[in-house]
């Protein structure tokens, strides 16, 4: 599509608004002056396009009441966005419902595209490669999600009906200081007036948001993205880990991110105190780092290390027996 027509969707996409639109407006909101914007009207109205003009100091245009034009129109940069947005939505765990409703906009969207820019996004999705690999998204309601986003831009205190990971039920009213996406999942942080503290909850396990009356601030320094990661590293775990790593806390925090563990200063080196599930990934964590370090508990992770290495030390051995 030429940048002439581009802009000619663009005024028209303006004017949809209803209201009467002044041609500086226009012209400062298409970077063109209003010479062409009264062109790009002319041309509108040779497509059959109702727009009205208002002469004068203060004239303008705006579309013919009750005109109804189509739902969609997109230029093909537009449309390109739009198309390749939903599918990295898709792949990348963003949707609330699953995948349905990513595959069903997404078939809405190309469906009313023209046919040769359809077939050539088609061509597109259809010989791209992805380097990420598809991550198993854990999807959240769309009302629930909406509803904690209006409620957390509105300062709003909401209640919410939650399911902790051990199946017990409770009702929490919260005051919603961000909402945030972490490795597939959606969560909300913020006050939990039961317990007086800033919580974390996944989204999934809430069943209901309602309005609870009040209002609230966030507090200034709050990052709610570092709160989720921070929260995430916190729950419970089948081992408690504790590790020397043999360098700096500024490399090991290059390194490990937050939902890892804590990181903090040893005579050794750095002390890495963390919760995991299972013993034999602690390991392969370890031996990929490259530093040095000395189990400090538990012990059944040296057993795994130990292991581990055993298993690295044969992988070699065949190596060089076949050299």
């Amino acid at each position: 599509m030429t940048r002439p027509t581009a802009r000619v969707l663009a005024m028209l996409e303006l004017l949809q608004t209803g209201r009467r639109r002044t041609v500086a407006d226009l012209a400062a909101a298409l970077e063109v002056d209003e010479r062409t914007v009264r062109r790009y009207a002319e041309h509108l109205a040779d497509l059959g396009i109702p727009v009205e003009s208002q002469r004068g100091r203060y004239g303008g245009y705006r579309l013919a009441p009750g005109h109804k034009l189509p739902p969609l129109m997109l230029t093909d940069d537009e449309a390109v966005a739009v198309v390749l947005g939903l599918t990295l939505a898709e792949r990348s765990g963003v949707a609330t419902t699953g995948r349905v409703a990513t595959a069903s906009a997404l078939a809405k969207v190309t469906r009313v595209l023209p046919r040769a820019l359809s077939a050539r996004l088609e061509s597109l999705l259809s010989t791209a490669q992805f380097t990420a690999p598809v991550r198993t998204a854990v999807p959240a309601g769309t009302d629930t999600l909406l509803g904690l986003a209006a409620a957390a831009q509105a300062r709003r205190t909401v209640a919410i009906a939650y399911t902790s990971w051990d199946g017990r039920e409770s009702r929490r009213e919260l005051d919603v200081y961000g909402v945030v996406l972490h490795s597939g999942r959606w969560y909300v942080t913020g006050l939990d007036h039961g317990r007086g503290d800033v919580r974390t909850f996944r989204l999934d396990r809430i069943a209901s948001v309602e309005q609870a009356g009040g209002s609230y601030d966030v507090p200034d320094d709050f990052d709610a993205g570092a709160q989720v990661v921070a929260g995430i590293g916190a729950v419970r775990w089948s081992h408690e880990v504790a590790v020397v790593l043999r360098t700096t806390v500024a490399e090991a925090r290059e390194q490990l991110p937050p939902s890892v563990g804590r990181v903090s200063e040893h005579a050794d080196g750095v002390l890495l105190e963390a919760r995991v599930e299972r013993l034999d990934g602690m390991a392969r964590l370890l031996a990929g780092l490259g530093w040095d370090f000395d189990v400090v508990t538990p012990d059944a992770l040296r057993d795994e290390v130990a292991a581990l290495a055993d298993r690295l030390r044969a992988a070699a051995a065949r190596g060089a027996a076949r050299t």
